[in-house]
Order: structure tokens, then sequence, then C-alpha cells
């Protein structure tokens, strides 16, 4: 039986298992949340000696209970590196406390750092794992589920069409894509994530797996991930991408500023094809895999200042140091550089 079968059977049970308790209460509780996220940032690159301003994210959403059982979620990016884009649409049916079922456009379950909202990342920019590699949403759908044994799991799955966010309407297919991913919340603050995806970005298929895991406990976050990517056929040689970082919470006692965190990272990812068919640099279904992100790493640090609790409104002060292999070609964007990130949640 397939996934897609599995998860459709497994919705519709879960539905029907909770009808009696949402019968039983039948109060609306339609209650609103509005939240959104502005990042606006200053970037100099030290070897060019040019700088720019620039705006990375103006999220708004909205979420809520229609009833106990259902929520939903809708949020948009008015500026995503100046592009407007639809993020989330999704409706949630929770008949039990620990089960969950998700239909509409979400980030599939997959990886621990491409999972993190904009407000909830550490340094100002995104690991090459959360930017590049691991970096999907989609629209399908998601069964969640918890439970304990002796310390708390968190299971996702999920089948995707594969289209992304803007190729829906007429997309048909008969090769669905997956990601699943399980959470270990261990004691005195240690987690283990591990997770797997299969996408098929253009004619063949390409999987993910993700292993990561990290501490958070008495001021400290500590964590590292790796990812592996293939492709069939070898189409592309692997490619491996690897994220650690550690970061220190001195909070302050008196005036606006409440937490001062020394931060630093370092992140590396091997040459990497996004798996589209490109000639000459256009994109082709005649054409062949390119390398669109040479091989580099890269060490950042830096200082957040927190005038609230961290991740509600942060100054990100992080300065970036590239290394880049042999005959690799730097990005425009992807140069040494500082970074100075005003974030601000509601």
């Amino acid at each position: 039986m397939s996934l897609a079968k599995v998860l459709a059977i497994a919705a519709f049970g879960t539905c029907i298992a909770g009808s009696v308790s949402a019968q039983e209460s039948d109060k609306t509780d339609y209650k609103p949340n509005l939240h959104g996220t502005i990042r606006g940032k200053y970037e100099y690159q030290t070897e060019e000696g040019k700088g720019r301003f620039q705006v990375r994210n103006a999220r708004i959403s909205v979420d809520g209970n229609i009833t106990p059982m259902i929520s939903y979620k809708a949020e948009i990016d008015l500026c995503d590196e100046g592009s407007i884009k639809m993020l989330d649409a999704y409706t949630r049916l929770k008949p039990m406390k620990s089960m969950q079922f998700t239909i509409g456009q979400m980030r599939v379950p997959f990886t621990i750092d491409a999972h993190r909202s904009p407000h909830q990342q550490y340094f100002a920019n995104r690991s090459f794992i959360a930017k590049q590699v691991g970096n999907v949403r989609d629209v399908g759908a998601a069964l969640g589920y918890d439970f304990n044994v002796g310390f708390p799991i968190k299971l996702e799955a999920g089948v995707f069409n594969g289209s992304g966010l803007t190729d829906q309407k007429d997309f048909w297919t008969n090769n669905i894509n997956f990601s699943a991913k399980a959470q270990m919340f261990f004691p005195h603050g240690f987690n283990l994530t591990l997770s797997t995806q299969k996408i098929r970005p253009d004619h063949i298929n390409v999987m993910m797996y993700d292993a990561g895991a990290y501490y958070h406990s008495h001021g400290w976050h500590i964590e590292a991930e790796y990812l592996l990517k293939k492709y069939a056929d070898n189409k592309f040689d692997d490619v491996h991408a690897f994220d650690a970082f550690a970061s220190y919470d001195f909070r302050l006692r008196k005036g606006a500023l409440r937490y001062i965190t020394p931060l630093v990272r370092y992140d590396y990812m091997s040459d990497h094809s996004d798996g589209m068919r490109y000639t000459d640099g256009e994109k082709d279904p005649e054409g062949s895999l390119i390398i669109n992100d040479y091989q580099r790493s890269r060490l950042t640090g830096g200082l957040t200042l927190s005038f609230s609790k961290p991740f509600i409104s942060d100054i990100r002060i992080n300065y970036e140091k590239y290394f880049y292999r042999d005959g690799a070609i730097a990005k425009p964007s992807e140069r040494d550089k500082i970074v100075v990130e005003f974030m601000t949640r509601f």
C-alpha cells in the first residue's frame, strides 16, 4: 500500500475517532491570532567595499481555532527579497491531543534548521542546509503523532505534489513526493531529529537524509546537523552539507536590553545542483544538471541583542567569512560581509 493511501486512511480514521469528542464540545472558539515578522538589514561586503539595505521579510500570518478540533493558518510574505509569496495556507484537524492531520500548503517536515521561521533563526543569514538544500515548501497532506516512551517523541510524515507553491492549477502527477521526520526530546534539554525526503524537481528522483541533534538548557544552545543529498542514476555527485553552532544567553538585570547572546557557527556544503536541467544557464528539458552552488564553507560569528525575550525584538550583528574551493565562482550575495539586522516579531 502506498504512503499516500496510508495517510488518507489514517486521516479518515482520525476524523471518525474524534467525531464524538467534537460533537460533545460543539462550542465555537473563533479567536483569530495575527502575527508578523519584519526583518530589515544592512550588509557590507568587506572585500568589494560595497553595501546594501534590504527588507528580507515582511511576513503576516493569521491562525486560530474554528472548533476545539479544527484550526487553520494562512501566511504571506509581502517582501521576500522584494517578492510577494504565499507561504502557509492549511487546515488542521486534531481529533485527539496526540494526533493531527494537516492539508494545504506548508513547510514539509524535514531537518531542524530549515524548519525554523525567520524570527526563530539564530543568525541573520540561514545556514546552507536551511537555504539551498533543505528549504522546501509544498502542497500536500501530513499526519503527526505524539507519544511518550519515557521521553516525548514526535512523528510527522506527509505526501506532496512536488509542484512548489505556484504551479498548482494544471499540475497532475503520478510521482508523489514524500517526507518523514522523527523528533526525540530527551531529558535535560537534549534533542535528536532524524528525517528523510524524496523530491523530483525535474526528471529524476532526489533523496535526502538528515540527522541533527541539539542541547538547549541553562542559556546554552549547541547544535549540529548533517544532510546527504543523492541523485538517481548518478546524474550528479552526492551533496554533503553540515552545520554546527553554539550560543549562550547572558541575561541582564536592568535596562531596555534584556539579553546579550554571543554565537558562532561553521557550515559547509559540497558542489550542489538544484535538480533542474540547464543549457547555457537557462532551464532546458534537453539540458543537463549543473552546479548551482559551488563547494564552500563559512565561519560566522556575532552578537544578538534582545530587547525582550529572544526571537521577539532582536538586533543581530554577524560577520561571515567564506572559504571556496579552487575554481569556484562566488555568488554576489555569498562573499565575506558584515551584517546588521533588526528583527521584530509581533
